[in-house]
C-alpha cells in the first residue's frame, strides 16, 4: 500500500490497532442499518396512524435507499477538506435527528424528510467505513477489523425484524423510532470517546469516481457485487411466499427459519474475520457459489421444513461473509482511493437491493416463486464465474 494516498488516507500500518474505534464504527453501522429497515416490520401501524396506504408508507424505505446512493457517491468529494472524525460524528447526529423526525412526524411528508436525512447519513457513513478502518488497524488485522465493522449489518437485521416488531406491538411504532434516536445518542458518545482525529489532505473530487472505475478489476468487481447482492435480495425478499407454498410450514416454522438465517448470517460475518487470509480471499467466489447452490436446491428439490432450515443456515453463513470480503476487496484493489471506491460499492449495493427485489417481483407476477429462485441462482452463479475467471486472474493493482 502507498504510505500516503492521493485522497489523504494515510494507512497507519505501524500503529497499534484502535479496537475501541473499530467497535464504534460497528455501532454506527448497526444503528444506521437498523433505522433503515425499521419500516419493514412497522409498515402497517405506520400507514394506519398516518392515514396512508401501505404502498405509500413503503416509500420511506425506497427514499432512504435513493439518497444513500447519492450520498455514497458525493460524500468523499464534498467533505474532502474535513477531518473524518468530525464527518462521522456528523452522520451520527443526522441519524439521531432522522429518527426523531420520524417518531414525531405529524404527516407523511414530515416523516419522509427524516428518511431523507437518514439516507444521507447511511450512504456517507458506509462510503467512508472501509477507508477509516484501514487507518485504525494494521494491514495484517484488516480482515478482522472489517468483519467487526460489518457485523453491525447482521446484528441490525436481527434487531430491525423480530425485535422491533415485538417492541412495536408492546408499545407503538413511534416509540421504536424514539428508541432508535436514543441508540444514536449512545453511539455518538462512544464514537466521540474512541474515534481519533483522522485528518485528510482533501484531494478527492467527482472525477476521482471515473478514474477509479477505469482501474483494473474495478468495473468487473462492481458488476460481480451487483449480481451477488441482487441475487441474494431476489431470494430474501420472497422467502416468505416461498415458505408459505411448502406443505407443513407454519407461521412458527417461518419465524424460526428467518431467525436461523439471521443468526447464521451474524456468525458468518465473524467467522470471515477469523479465517486465514488465503481462505478469506477465496470467500469472494465461494460464498456466491454456495448461495447459488442453495437457491437451486430450494427451486428444484422436494424440500420439507428440516431441509429448508439446513439450507437456510448454509445460506446465512455464506452471505454473512459477503460484506467483509467485499470491503476487503475495496481495501486491496483501491487502497489509495478507498473512500471513492467504497462509495461506488455502497451505491451498487443499494441499486442491487432495489433491482433484485424489483426484478424478482416482476418474475413472480409472470411466473411462480420457483422462477424467482432460479433467477437468483443464475445471478449468483454468474457472479461466481466472473470472480473466478476475471477478478481473481487480473494482476493486483498494487
Amino acid at each position: 500500500m502507498n504510505s500516503v494516498t492521493s485522497s489523504g488516507i494515510r494507512p497507519e500500518s505501524t500503529a497499534a490497532a484502535r479496537w475501541g474505534a473499530v467497535v464504534a464504527m460497528m455501532l454506527g453501522v448497526f444503528s444506521l442499518v437498523t433505522a433503515e429497515f425499521l419500516p419493514v416490520s412497522l409498515l402497517t401501524p405506520m400507514a394506519r396512524d398516518l392515514a396512508i396506504s401501505e404502498s405509500l408508507a413503503g416509500q420511506a424505505i425506497s427514499t432512504t435507499a435513493l439518497f444513500a446512493i447519492a450520498s455514497s457517491l458525493l460524500v468523499p468529494s464534498v467533505t474532502r477538506h474535513l477531518d473524518r472524525r468530525h464527518v462521522l460524528l456528523g452522520f451520527t447526529t443526522l441519524l439521531i435527528v432522522a429518527n426523531l423526525s420520524v417518531a414525531l412526524a405529524p404527516s407523511f411528508e414530515f416523516l419522509l424528510m427524516g428518511r431523507v436525512l437518514l439516507g444521507v447519513a447511511l450512504g456517507g457513513f458506509w462510503a467512508m467505513s472501509t477507508a477509516v478502518v484501514m487507518r485504525l488497524v494494521p494491514p495484517e488485522q484488516l480482515a478482522r477489523g472489517l468483519s467487526i465493522t460489518v457485523s453491525g449489518v447482521a446484528a441490525a437485521m436481527l434487531f430491525a425484524g423480530p425485535i422491533a416488531s415485538y417492541l412495536g406491538y408492546l408499545t407503538s411504532w413511534r416509540t421504536v423510532f424514539l428508541a432508535g434516536a436514543v441508540l444514536g445518542i449512545l453511539v455518538f458518545i462512544v464514537q466521540y470517546a474512541t474515534l481519533p482525529s483522522l485528518p485528510t489532505t482533501g484531494q478527492s473530487s467527482l472525477g476521482t469516481l471515473f478514474r477509479v472505475l477505469g482501474r483494473p478489476r474495478v468495473k468487473s468487481g462492481l458488476l460481480a457485487a451487483l449480481l451477488i447482492f441482487g441475487g441474494h435480495l431476489a431470494l430474501f425478499a420472497y422467502i416468505r411466499p416461498y415458505l408459505e407454498q411448502v406443505d407443513g410450514v407454519s407461521i412458527g416454522v417461518l419465524s424460526t427459519v428467518l431467525l436461523l438465517f439471521g443468526i447464521a448470517n451474524y456468525a458468518g460475518t465473524w467467522i470471515a474475520g477469523a479465517l486465514p487470509r488465503p481462505v478469506f480471499d477465496r470467500l469472494m467466489s465461494g460464498a456466491p457459489l454456495l448461495m447459488g447452490l442453495v437457491a437451486i436446491s430450494l427451486s428444484v428439490l422436494p424440500v420439507g421444513p428440516a431441509l429448508i432450515a439446513a439450507l437456510t443456515i448454509v445460506w446465512g453463513l455464506a452471505f454473512g461473509t459477503v460484506p467483509p470480503t467485499w470491503s476487503g476487496w475495496v481495501a486491496e484493489t483501491v487502497p489509495d482511493e478507498a473512500e471513492s471506491a467504497g462509495g461506488l460499492l455502497v451505491a451498487v449495493i443499494n441499486i442491487a437491493i432495489a433491482s433484485g427485489a424489483g426484478i424478482g417481483g416482476l418474475i413472480l407476477s409472470r411466473g411462480d416463486i420457483h422462477d424467482v429462485f432460479s433467477f437468483g441462482a443464475v445471478a449468483l452463479l454468474l457472479a461466481t464465474t466472473l470472480v473466478m475467471t476475471v477478478i481473481r486472474r487480473v494482476p493486483r493493482l498494487i
